[in-house]
Parts: structure tokens; sequence; C-alpha cells
């Protein structure tokens, strides 16, 4: 029940930041990286890009307008405590969002790249949880299966944009590991 809720939590997460970078006002700086990337609205779309504005608590207070607690919220990896204890904050802040997106199609976690390239971490993934362990996704293999049942070959690549970028240019059969070195786990799942 628990995992299920954490599901629900991120879809509607997933579904915040999609439509943020079709409507939120500020949108405008997340569309231009994308563009100078030279990704497509449909690529976009395939992958679920989306868009986390800057500000601190605009997830924050999408959640609380959902009644969806803030603790699960945590739970789920994409708010965070503030460190008095007294509140809460949004984990990713003017970036570029990925949904990490299981063999099941559920959104398990995100990526987020950041807008500039002064601001550090340029990537920041949501911690581990109960239903996103890094050392154990493969970002893209999701999207590689919907678009062939038989892939005979794998190319495995560093980062979310790689993925998308060789989609763009029609190599859809590439996967990131999740900013770490391959390891075994990965490498049984993508022959699986």
């Amino acid at each position: 029940q628990k995992k299920s809720r954490l599901y629900k939590i991120l879809e509607e997460v997933n579904l915040f930041y999609k439509t943020n970078l079709k409507e939120h006002p500020k949108k405008q700086k997340a569309v231009s990286y994308l563009k100078s990337r030279r990704v497509t609205g449909a690529i976009a779309r395939d992958f679920g890009l989306g868009f986390a504005p800057a500000g601190w608590d605009s997830l924050v207070a999408h959640l609380e307008a959902k009644g969806i607690s803030l603790d699960e919220g945590i739970e789920a990896g994409v708010i965070a405590r503030k460190d008095n204890g007294r509140g809460f904050y949004d984990r990713f802040r003017d970036r570029v969002t990925f949904p990490i997106i299981d063999l099941r199609g559920r959104v398990i976690g995100f990526g987020g790249r950041v807008l500039d390239d002064e601001s550090k971490p340029k990537y920041l993934n949501s911690p581990e949880s109960l239903v996103f362990q890094k050392s154990r996704e493969i970002y893209g293999l999701h999207e590689a299966r919907k678009r062939s049942n038989r892939l005979d070959l794998i190319m495995v690549v560093e980062g979310y944009m790689d993925v998308v970028a060789l989609s763009q240019n029609k190599i859809d059969f590439s996967v990131a590991a999740l900013g770490t070195a391959i390891n075994s786990q990965q490498i049984k799942a993508i022959f699986r």
C-alpha cells in the first residue's frame, strides 16, 4: 500500500512538471534550453520532460492543494524538510525534469538539469526511496522498449540528455546509468 501511494504521488508530481513546461508563466527559460539542445516537442512528450520552476515551494503548495501529505512527499523524494525543521522546500528548482520510469511504466523518481551552466550541481537525482534504488535502475530502458519489442542492441551512455539527444536523431536504443558507473545489476536488467 505504501509503494502504491508513492507511485501515485510521483505520477502527480510528473504531471505537475509536464504541465509547467507547457503552461507556467516562466517556462520560456526551460523551453529555450531544450530548443538549444534541439529537443522537439514530440521527444519532450515521449520522455515526459517537465519544468520545476524557481522558488522554494511551488511543488510543496501543489501537493498541499491536492491533499497530499508532505511527509509522503519527502518519502517520494520530491520535497525535503528545512534544516530548522520548520517547513518544507522543493528538491528540484529551476530545472528541466526527467522522469525516471521503471520497466512497468511507473514513475519512480526524477532527474533534473539546471538551466544555466553556472549552477551546481548540474544534474540532481531523486534520493533513494522505497520505490527508487539508483543502482538498480536504467534511464531510458522503458522508452526504448516502447519503441521496439526486440532490442538487439543497447547503447549505454552517460546521462539523460545523451539518451534524449540520441533519440532525437533516431537512435532509439540508448540508455543511461543514473549518475554512477554502470554495475552488474543494471547490466542484468538490460540483458533481461
